[in-house]
């Protein structure tokens, strides 16, 4: 499917009317969200669309009905601080559509929360953590040795993980868990307002970094290797996560690998419900229950990402924080087709 390209404005394009703003300082990474952004520009006329203008997230482009809208719009909040705006002062120059064509395949409807997701035990926080939190994490990562993957970078804290197998070795102690994420464990409490039993004590991390276009293969955390629940960190850049539940066959593990050394899954069915949710970045999740036991989770390999009628680019990096339990004996969870330990 083809979604719309906008072409980066020139230096006198300031000058040339256009109903499409290209609006800098203003976007997800900076905490404003497409519907918030819709919501001041509509002021000004009716909005078409917000489309990100490139992987950065602090640049937008705004898609009015017309050009008089657009016009008032851009002497209204052009270099002026908005309040509605966390009181961000806007670059805005008129912007033209391309001829080309984003496409983006697999399309898949994409929910902002976890209600509207509708799988059990997914829960979402946006804004787990602040700007400068965030920036905190980043940095004390790229402090420390990265280990290289085919596609991506990973480090691992508490336990190793081995890809090869999915599991871990309880017999390979790394350490406790780093200081720099006490403040990630700290405000886990947080999910306990959403009934969510939080009394566990994580002692694994592995810490992702996606390129831009490198996604994750679907897959479901071995069972015998963690207990429940399941924290993911978003850091840096957006991507959606998709969901799939199996209605035939069973889990079948093989023994080849197809990316970064993640042990493939085959089923002895394909018919799946597919189901996906939004992750900006410094938005925590959480699986739990039927979500982290029988539902396979997975990262389009994309560069841009379809979320609602806007179009999302991936930031030139994502670092996602993964904390879990590791499990000391078999699992006994209530899905065995899905579980290693009752097979």
């Amino acid at each position: 499917m083809g979604l719309p390209r906008f072409t980066r404005p020139k230096g006198g394009d300031t000058d040339r009317t256009s109903p499409n703003l290209y609006v800098a300082n203003c976007g997800p990474a900076v905490g404003l969200s497409f519907d918030l952004i819709a919501s001041v520009f509509s002021k000004y006329g009716e909005v078409k669309g917000v489309y990100a203008a490139d992987e950065s997230g602090t640049r937008v482009i705004v898609c009015f009905d017309g050009d008089n809208s657009a016009k008032s719009a851009m002497e209204a909040l052009h270099e002026n601080s908005c309040s509605q705006l966390g009181g961000r002062s806007l670059h805005i120059r008129y912007s033209v559509q391309s001829s080309d064509q984003i496409q983006v395949k697999d399309l898949v409807q994409v929910s902002l929360t976890d209600s509207e997701l509708k799988v059990p035990g997914v829960y979402l926080l946006h804004d787990f953590i602040t700007v400068r939190e965030e920036e905190e994490l980043l940095a004390a990562v790229d402090s420390r040795p990265w280990h290289h993957l085919a596609k991506r970078r990973v480090q691992h804290y508490g336990y190793a993980f081995c890809y090869e197998t999915r599991n871990v070795n309880t017999n390979q102690y790394l350490g406790k868990l780093p200081s720099f994420v006490s403040v990630i464990l700290k405000r886990i409490s947080q999910f306990q307002k959403l009934g969510c039993s939080v009394d566990i004590e994580l002692d694994q991390l592995t810490v992702n970094e996606y390129p831009i276009g490198v996604g994750l293969s679907p897959h479901v955390d071995t069972h015998s290797a963690f207990e429940e629940p399941i924290y993911s960190l978003s850091l840096a850049g957006p991507c959606i996560m998709e969901f799939r539940k199996y209605s035939t066959g069973v889990w079948l593990p093989t023994s080849t690998s197809n990316f970064d050394n993640e042990v493939s899954d085959s089923y002895s069915g394909s018919n799946f419900i597919r189901r996906a949710i939004y992750l900006p970045p410094r938005s925590m999740l959480l699986l739990s229950g039927e979500a982290r036991y029988a539902w396979h989770h997975y990262i389009p390999h994309h560069k841009v990402d379809r979320v609602k009628d806007n179009v999302v680019r991936r930031g030139s990096r994502r670092v996602s924080f993964t904390m879990r339990k590791v499990r000391k004996g078999p699992c006994q969870c209530q899905y065995p087709d899905f579980c290693d330990s009752q097979k």
